[in-house]
């Protein structure tokens, strides 16, 4: 296996949706090398003036970023959004492309055709995993593989059951809650919703990926 199939298999180690994940920790190394490096850079600094300090999403994970690290803190934000706000105070209104958005929708892109190039290699190690696509990026890796009929009848039989899994996970949850029962939940009963939103909604970086402005792919069993 290459680098790249090892590290996919690595995010396939972990719950949630693999690429949703991956995404995160590319979004938050990105800040990161921003912060420690970039900040009075003057093309990354004319990028931030451009979005008027990036899309809400990421202005607040900038943020968010900064403060929880300890060798960064609050300072390198704060010379980029006193930049944004004189830039505002000069008469700039227009709010341009957030450009992390754009490194985060090519990230999303790398990832589904490098797992779609290694799937009947990954494959087996998926259904054995906790993971579970999102709806978002099975439908992505999905459309990549369309052109591999048995791959794909293959990825959508491991992908339906484990949302089933999923879905008496999440009925045995509720069932916990009835008066006339005993039991408390287990770990992965209690995990069930969460894992269940993150299927259906993926995790909140895919906001950089405009998906909110778009239908998702409706033949996805069925589901819109």
């Amino acid at each position: 296996m290459d680098i790249v199939g090892i590290k996919l298999s690595e995010a396939l180690g972990g719950r949630g949706c693999p690429v949703c994940r991956a995404m995160e920790k590319f979004e938050e190394d990105e800040i990161e090398v921003i912060l420690y490096e970039h900040v009075t850079d003057p093309g990354v600094r004319t990028k931030f003036r451009e979005s008027l300090g990036l899309c809400t999403r990421h202005a607040w994970k900038t943020l968010e970023v900064a403060l929880k690290n300890p060798l960064l803190g609050p300072l390198g934000v704060s010379i980029i959004y006193e930049d944004a706000l004189d830039v505002y105070l000069r008469g700039k209104r227009e709010e341009g492309e957030c450009f992390l958005c754009e490194l985060v929708r090519e990230k999303e892109k790398i990832l589904i055709e490098a797992l779609a190039e290694r799937l009947d290699e990954l494959l087996p190690e998926y259904g054995s995993s906790q993971a579970i696509l999102c709806r978002r990026h099975y439908a992505m890796l999905a459309e990549k593989i369309k052109d591999k009929p048995e791959l794909l009848k293959k990825l959508e039989e491991v992908q339906m059951k484990k949302l089933m899994e999923l879905d008496n996970r999440l009925k045995a949850f509720i069932d916990t809650y009835d008066y006339r029962s005993a039991r408390k939940p287990t770990e992965e009963e209690a995990r069930a919703l969460e894992d269940t939103i993150e299927f259906l909604k993926g995790r909140p970086v895919v906001m950089s990926t405009g998906r909110e402005n778009r239908r998702g792919r409706g033949w996805l069993f069925g589901l819109k």
